[in-house]
């Protein structure tokens, strides 16, 4: 089970802090958005070891982090524009299935 939380409302510029809370250790974790009328896309991903993927469109922007103590992910997004209202959803790959959270929205107003 993921519990996201951190969406909102937010001023282009501004920043927001998305976390995901995992019930066990799950070694890699993604965070995914879908804009309306848009497919579902990778955000970021981060695996085990520590290492990170990104979206051309959020490298240098956001950032992916974890805590494994609390099996906890987080996505740091800077410097939004309004292209970067969607719904985001956590996402744990436990191969070969993917389990995703209830999705949480972020609007960013311009």
């Amino acid at each position: 089970q993921l519990v996201e939380s951190g969406g909102g409302l937010v001023q282009a510029g501004g920043s927001l802090r998305l976390s995901c809370a995992a019930s066990r250790s799950i070694a890699i974790m993604g965070w995914y958005r879908q804009a309306p009328g848009k497919q579902r896309e990778l955000v970021a991903r981060i695996y085990g070891g520590g290492g990170t993927t990104y979206a051309d469109s959020v490298k240098g922007r956001f950032t992916i982090s974890r805590d494994n103590a609390k099996n906890t992910v987080y996505l740091q997004m800077n410097s939004l524009t309004p292209e970067d209202t969607a719904v985001y959803y956590c996402a744990a790959m436990v191969a070969p299935d993917t389990i995703w959270g209830q999705g949480t929205l972020v609007t960013v107003s311009s």
